[in-house]
């Protein structure tokens, strides 16, 4: 998934791979065994490599079956693979597939299913929003220039062996390689793709455990249950509804009339009462979600290059209360950042070198944000923007009066219409401020938040680097990490750039948001995943 960028949750909504918007239009119960679910409008086509945000994330999930899967827990199980084996030093692995994988159009799932996809969307031309999962591999820097390219150039460090057997070759070790691929941006793509990719994204053939039967763009997404799926998990229903909301109280109204089976988040009207409300089935968890902001690395006064940038960054960030907001606008649902990972990740720590800049300090925020002053005086307007429709109003209306109060600088909160509106625009590059960002884990390992968020690799729209941030040293830090054979070494790595990220604060961490949502009456197996997702394959009713 960044590709994803993705949430604003407990009373907002979750933010998923890189953000969803939330929302509510359309309420018709489901017949039968067939599982109707809150979601919002996928920001794109439903490409796996183009798919960054949860609104399309969670569709694709369910569509596309990769080389391993992930259980409830994260644990890595094989899927279409039969083996993936590392060389010595893991530059290079050998992957062999099962027998009997078909896509739903019936075509066989095959080594070049995998090479294909994968360079289609490593490769510049293409404009995938997931290129950068790919680069890694050999051969991925000589397909970033798009003028030069056709688009059906191939990765020259994957080889197809035969039908079931493909090697991959690494620019350098990478341990972390097979937990990555279960990711949704290497999912495989069948021959019909490259015939019409934008007909394909509006009905895509996967070869997941569902397969789309329609989609009514802003109403529902349907998808029925695939009865040639080959993989270890079997859905317990004949099928997954997505239905598009624009409002999170509609869609919680809907649970409670059971007309809505499930929905991954809870308006902030609910969260003091939804796990006490008797016309729904709550749950509420730690999760895996992580709730930010991001300022643009260059936007002038606040680059990340400078000491001026990352005093006001720093002042910014000791101005915001977060136990307050955990406390009074999520009502408890969440837990205030201490990192850039979150706490059922490996690797989390809550006391690295630099936290104490994440935590609430009136004095010392306005004693930083006088020594900026004295390098330039800054009386611009900060805004904050967000999509009105994910329910983020209320967390970024206290942080506005948080930062006002402290640090008394204009600062405003800037709605924009939808959850789509609002990525376009981050995409684009058009934000001149603030802007809501955040992350649900494609993998758990800390390499997904922290390569796929603030890697140059992954700047400059080729990753879900949305402010563009690039630090050489964090850089190379997480090349390191992802090259050791050791989890320990990694993660001593990986908290290193930790430790720079929470000095420069290329985006500002607020929050952890738990894993919580509710179920309509009647619905069974209601769970969430360490995704923050409900597992839809396992509901039944």
């Amino acid at each position: 998934m960044k590709k994803k960028v993705m949430a604003i949750a407990a009373g907002v909504c979750t933010l998923g791979m890189l953000l969803s918007g939330c929302g509510g239009s359309g309420s018709t119960a489901s017949a039968g065994n067939v599982i109707t679910a809150f979601n919002s409008e996928p920001q794109n086509a439903l490409i796996p490599g183009d798919t960054n945000e949860t609104g399309g994330g969670k569709v694709g999930q369910l569509l596309f079956a990769n080389l391993v899967r992930y259980d409830s827990k994260g644990e890595t199980q094989m899927e279409v693979a039969d083996s993936i084996e590392p060389n010595k030093d893991a530059t290079q692995y050998t992957i062999k597939l099962k027998d009997g994988w078909k896509f739903t159009d019936g075509t066989p799932v095959t080594a070049e299913s995998f090479t294909k996809s994968w360079s289609y969307t490593a490769n510049a031309k293409n404009a995938q929003k997931c290129s950068s999962f790919f680069s890694s591999i050999k051969g991925y820097d000589k397909l970033q220039d798009a003028d030069s390219l056709k688009g059906d150039e191939q990765l020259e460090g994957l080889k197809v062996q035969d039908d079931k057997t493909f090697t991959v070759d690494l620019n350098s070790p990478n341990s972390v390689f097979p937990v990555m691929v279960g990711y949704l941006a290497f999912a495989p793509l069948p021959e019909s793709f490259y015939k019409d990719p934008k007909a394909f994204g509006e009905k895509p053939v996967g070869n997941g455990m569902y397969k789309l039967d329609k989609w009514d763009h802003n109403s529902q997404i349907v998808l029925v249950k695939n009865a040639d799926y080959k993989g270890g998990e079997k859905p317990k229903n004949d099928g997954v509804t997505f239905k598009i909301y624009t409002d999170t109280d509609a869609a919680y109204a809907d649970v409670q009339a059971g007309n809505l089976d499930v929905m991954d988040t809870v308006p902030a009207s609910a969260t003091k009462t939804f796990e006490s409300d008797s016309k729904v089935e709550p749950y509420n968890k730690a999760g895996s979600v992580i709730q930010t902001f991001t300022i643009p690395a260059g936007l002038k006064h606040w680059e990340t290059s400078t000491e001026e940038g990352q005093l006001r960054r720093q002042a910014l960030s000791m101005a915001i209360n977060r136990e307050n907001i955990v406390a009074k606008v999520l009502n408890g649902v969440g837990t205030p950042a201490t990192d850039f990972i979150a706490p059922v990740i490996p690797g989390y720590s809550d006391d690295l070198k630099g936290s104490d800049n994440l935590k609430y300090n009136e004095s010392k925020a306005k004693e930083l944000w006088a020594k900026a002053d004295a390098i330039s005086k800054y009386d611009g307007k900060l805004t904050f923007s967000f999509n009105a429709d994910g329910g983020a109003k209320p967390v970024y209306d206290a942080i506005v009066n948080s930062v006002k109060n402290t640090l008394g600088i204009d600062v405003a909160t800037n709605p924009m219409p939808t959850f789509q509106e609002f990525r376009d625009a981050v995409s684009q590059r058009k934000i001149e401020g603030a802007f809501r960002t955040g992350w649900q884990p494609d993998y758990p390992s800390p390499e997904n938040y922290l390569y796929q968020l603030y890697d140059s690799d992954a700047a400059d729209g080729h990753g879900s680097n949305d402010g563009d941030y690039k630090n050489t040293e964090v850089d190379e830090l997480l090349s390191k990490a992802a090259s050791s054979p050791s989890t320990d070494e990694q993660n001593k790595l990986y908290q290193q750039a930790e430790e720079i990220l929470l000095e420069q604060l290329p985006a500002i961490p607020l929050y952890y948001s738990n894993a919580y949502g509710v179920a309509a009456k009647g619905v069974k197996n209601f769970e969430m995943d360490w995704q923050n997702q409900p597992i839809y394959e396992n509901l039944s009713k």
